[in-house]
């Protein structure tokens, strides 16, 4: 078995093992007979919102690859943002670990260069934190203005403020100082390549020189996207509109067990638990799930059964649904790709025996 397919299908034996634990604690059968009263309608209504949500983030990816000189249709934009989905669903620590492969597909599909698909994909994900941050803090100063903060909502408030800074001065210290930052990399990335290049048959290593261009290739596509100040404002205006469509989603949800809960409850309670993402498990998947249920309990004051069968709801539209539709779209791209190779491939080996 592939060393990939092995880390995958440990990652997700141990987010059913998370799962099975976690539901388990709370009851299976309490959580079955919660989502035995959901309304059919406002459930059929789910799938809907997914597309409104995966179009605006699939827009907002459209406007990064313009600003670096790419072309991609919405339909394209919104189907190659549901492959990046599903390989940050897929692969432990989420984001950390899809972009490499998203960002094949991306440089792909607008006929690029890998370090631009992974520029385009690091500025997509970098776009995704402002404005879900921003979110969450307005929520909080929403719940704050109704009611007291209790202490896991002071908890909450201090990792959104925390998040915030820490997320700042890392940009300000790699914007002042990106060319260390890229001489670093460099560094970093010389014997991993090294390193990669022996272990895969008729590839040389990678010289300096070549390591250079294409890390310098990185940070002047992120520089581009972060001085464009019109398509920047634009882009933060998708992924604004992404949170709060995602939040609608858990929101729907709960409101389809019966449960009416402020908005902001949602706004506050997607963001942070998106940071589970960060753990080793496929997409987050069980961390998430952890973190959803426990701040739902403790804001919105619901029974942890129906908690955790409106956070099942939610993970099904928004985790399962997009993870399912990106993998089909990933396999028609790849079997696309191998068949564009072929012919060339095909020419080459009768270029060969004319030759000889």
């Amino acid at each position: 078995m592939d060393g990939n397919l092995r880390t995958t299908v440990a990652g997700f034996a141990g987010a059913i093992v998370v799962l099975a634990v976690l539901f388990s604690l709370v009851g299976i059968g309490r959580i079955i007979a919660v989502l035995s009263r959901a309304n059919p309608l406002i459930v059929a209504i789910l799938p809907g919102v997914v597309v409104v949500w995966l179009l605006s983030w699939g827009l907002l990816l459209r406007v990064v690859v313009s600003v670096l000189d790419g072309r991609l249709t919405v339909v394209s934009s919104v189907l190659i943002y549901t492959v990046a989905m599903f390989a940050n669903n897929i692969t432990p620590f989420g984001q950390a670990g899809g972009e490499p492969v998203s960002a094949y597909f991306i440089a792909d599909a607008t006929d690029s260069k890998y370090e631009k698909g992974l520029a385009t994909i690091a500025s997509v994900d970098a776009i995704h934190f402002v404005p879900s941050l921003s979110l969450a803090a307005l929520g909080l100063a929403s719940i704050a203005a109704t009611a007291a903060l209790n202490q896991r909502l002071r908890a909450a408030a201090v990792i959104v403020v925390g998040l915030g800074i820490v997320i700042f001065l890392i940009a300000i210290f790699v914007w002042n100082f990106r060319v260390r930052v890229e001489n670093i990399v460099v560094r970093l990335v010389m014997p991993v390549a090294t390193i990669a290049a022996r272990l895969i048959p008729n590839r040389a290593p990678p010289d300096r020189e070549t390591i250079v261009a294409r890390v310098e290739g990185f940070f002047v596509a992120v520089e581009r996207v972060a001085t464009n100040r019109r398509s920047l404002a634009l882009a933060f205006g998708f992924a604004t509109a992404g949170w709060i469509t995602l939040a609608s989603i858990l929101w729907l949800s709960l409101y389809a067990l019966g449960y009416s809960v402020p908005i902001a409850i949602p706004l506050v309670v997607v963001p942070l638990g998106s940071i589970a993402s960060i753990t080793p498990l496929p997409g987050g998947l069980g961390g998430i799930e952890s973190v959803l249920i426990a701040l739902l309990v403790s804001m919105a004051g619901i029974d942890p059964a129906a908690a955790s069968a409106a956070v099942l709801l939610h993970r099904t539209a928004s985790y399962w649904l997009p993870t399912f539709i990106g993998g089909i779209v990933a396999s028609v791209f790849s079997v696309q790709s191998r068949s564009h190779l072929e012919p060339q491939r095909d020419s080459d080996s009768e270029s060969e025996s004319r030759f000889r």
